[in-house]
């Protein structure tokens, strides 16, 4: 499910990062997800960094952002370089941290009117 709706930000943000969910404006996630400025991508399939696959990173290529940032759950996990291999090959910065930096980062960026996408790694 893809979340749309009106923000009074003009964005998207993360309000809390918790172990198990993160609520993006008023709306708690416990899968993980996908979040730009102008959208939420509720299907992303991934509940592991073992099961970041090629799949995967293209769900964040399709959104053709600047900046991408993986947050790996509760602790920094990077996964194997070749699967990070196509964004940067695209010219997409590549950050990968824990959850509750991700978000810091994310909320960052897109106060500032960024093209980026924040990918959450959730155990749900």
């Amino acid at each position: 499910m893809q979340l749309i709706h009106d923000r009074a930000e003009g964005y998207f943000f993360i309000r809390a990062i918790r172990r198990d969910a993160v609520v993006v404006i008023d709306r708690e996630l416990r899968s993980s997800f996908l979040i730009a400025p102008d959208r939420v991508i509720e299907t992303w399939p991934v509940t592991s960094i073992d099961g970041l696959d090629a799949t995967a990173v293209q769900g964040i290529l399709d959104q053709e952002p600047e900046v991408a940032i993986l947050g790996t759950g509760s602790r920094q996990h990077f996964p194997d370089k070749s699967i990070l291999l196509p964004l940067l090959r695209r010219g997409i910065g590549v950050e990968v941290m824990d959850n509750s930096a991700a978000g810091r980062t994310y909320n960052l960026l897109a106060a500032e009117g960024r093209k980026v996408i924040a990918a959450f790694i959730l155990p749900g």
